[in-house]
């Protein structure tokens, strides 16, 4: 499929796997390769499983896209708010298998599944976009607002709090976690 985002259909299950380095940064070129997987996903008619390589989903959006200037960044805020509405609305469910850290749009991507499962380990899962000085947008804010339990939702999105797989199942970031064998 991609370099960036791999496909892989096996009966009726298309497990896309995200590899874009280290930290499985976000850039317009992941969201391009998103979509299509999903549409190829679509075509197969096909439950989906997204996951990321041992340890991290995503670290969240590329921060060289999204410091590279005040157009860049909103492009790209605004095409991952694109994806999350895209991920809710497919007509297939969609899983996250979420192999390690998940923060920031990788967080997102959690909040925009179906069914989202976690490894135990020290990780940690939320929304930091405070934390270094960005402001959450409107998109995320709702999604937030809509998935996160009512006591998690101020102490992620404006204090920026970061939680433990387990915390995580607490806050509605995961609805499960498993031992990463499993």
């Amino acid at each position: 499929m991609s370099d960036l985002i791999s496909y892989q259909l096996e009966d009726g299950i298309a497990t896309l796997s995200l590899s874009n380095g280290k930290v499985n940064a976000i850039s317009p070129d992941v969201i391009a390769a998103f979509n299509a997987a999903l549409d190829r996903a679509e075509q197969d008619r096909a439950i989906v499983i997204i996951t990321g390589q041992p340890g991290i989903l995503s670290g969240g959006y590329d921060l060289k896209v999204m410091t590279s200037g005040p157009q860049n960044a909103i492009n790209l805020v605004a095409a991952g708010s694109t994806l999350a509405r895209r991920m809710l609305a497919h007509p297939y469910p969609i899983i996250v298998a979420c192999p390690g850290h998940a923060v920031a749009k990788g967080a997102f991507i959690l909040l925009s599944a179906d069914y989202r499962i976690g490894v135990e380990g020290p990780f940690n899962i939320g929304l930091n976009e405070v934390q270094i000085g960005m402001t959450m947008h409107h998109v995320g804010i709702e999604l937030a607002r809509d998935r996160l339990r009512k006591s998690a939702f101020h102490r992620s999105v404006i204090n920026g709090e970061m939680f433990d797989p387990a915390g995580a199942v607490e806050a509605g970031f995961l609805d499960k976690v498993v031992p990463a064998e499993q």
